[in-house]
């Protein structure tokens, strides 16, 4: 039966069911009761209605996977450490960025790129392979959407499987600099500290010290990663292809985004002037429940893999 639109804010409840998070990721997992039964029949009617469905996803469906967030209370990036990501003109500018950046994401690499898509993942996947997904906008950089079979999708932040010379724009795989590397650091080694959501590792400046960076092969070039450091700008071609895509779609789903940022909220923004029904699967508060028609508090993973595409 097809429900009437009206916003609806669910509370949790624990019942009896074992969580499908393994329990070596849970400690970047905010805490979150089981969703409820009903919560969750509601969101099956908000996918049962929506025949071309664009779903919003971010860090939040990552941290089921080992990944940890920035934001999450408790056991986000920000609230354990005093640490903070990159920023994009500092990279730039400075030589000595870019050293202390690579040899961290050198460390930090083979444990980052060894992260698995969960079950959140690959529910969305299926959804896209039965037609109940029209596209994907993710606001994270882990590859975890393509590793899952994900194709219709746009990457907004970029990838950190990817690395672009600033100079002539060349993008290569990061597997290769990760090789280049190698061969330029022989006997050069440190100790990772805890890992940060873009495969940044913690080391003391000085064990940075005599660690070498490639340029580009083609052009000498800057190398970077292929994503969008804090301080810098989505491409505007990029954003004009999402909300076209937003355009042909009839329903959003945000999935484990507080949409702090605001190059994910504009989306809903733009969902909302356009009247789109909007639900949010997220564990805490965003900057759109305002704009929800229905919010639901729970862990990606546990409650899209009992939602039915259709």
């Amino acid at each position: 039966m097809r429900l009437p639109w009206r916003t609806l804010t669910l509370h949790t409840t624990p019942v009896r069911r074992a969580s499908s998070v393994p329990a070596s990721v849970l400690n970047f997992v905010p805490a979150c009761n089981t969703t409820d039964a009903h919560s969750l029949d509601l969101l099956q009617d908000f996918v049962s209605q929506a025949r071309r469905l664009f779903v919003i996803s971010g860090a939040g469906l990552s941290t089921e996977s080992g990944i940890p967030d920035y934001r999450s209370e408790g056991v986000g990036l920000y609230a354990r450490t005093d640490r903070r990501p990159m920023q994009h003109a500092e990279f730039v500018r400075s030589a000595k960025s870019r050293q202390r950046y690579w040899a961290r994401n050198f460390v930090g690499w083979p444990q980052f790129s060894s992260h698995q898509p969960n079950t959140a993942h690959k529910a969305l996947q299926q959804w896209e392979e039965k037609g109940k997904l029209h596209w994907l906008v993710t606001q994270n950089v882990d590859a975890l959407h393509s590793k899952a079979g994900q194709k219709r999708m746009t990457e907004l932040h970029g990838c950190t499987h990817r690395v672009l010379c600033l100079g002539c724009g060349v993008i290569s795989a990061r597997e290769q600099l990760q090789r280049r590397f190698v061969a330029l650091n022989p006997d050069w080694g440190a100790q990772a500290g805890a890992v940060a959501p873009d495969g940044d590792v913690f080391l003391d400046d000085e064990q940075v010290l005599h660690f070498r960076v490639p340029s580009c092969e083609d052009c000498g070039g800057i190398l970077k990663p292929d994503v969008t450091f804090f301080g810098d700008n989505v491409n505007k071609a990029t954003v004009q292809f999402v909300q076209d895509r937003l355009a042909e779609s009839d329903a959003v789903l945000v999935v484990g985004s507080s949409l702090q940022v605001y190059s994910g909220y504009r989306f809903v923004l733009a969902a909302s002037d356009r009247k789109l029904p909007i639900a949010i699967l997220n564990i805490g508060l965003t900057r759109a429940d305002h704009l929800a028609k229905l919010k639901v508090s729970g862990r990606c993973g546990e409650v899209l893999s009992v939602i039915h595409p259709f």
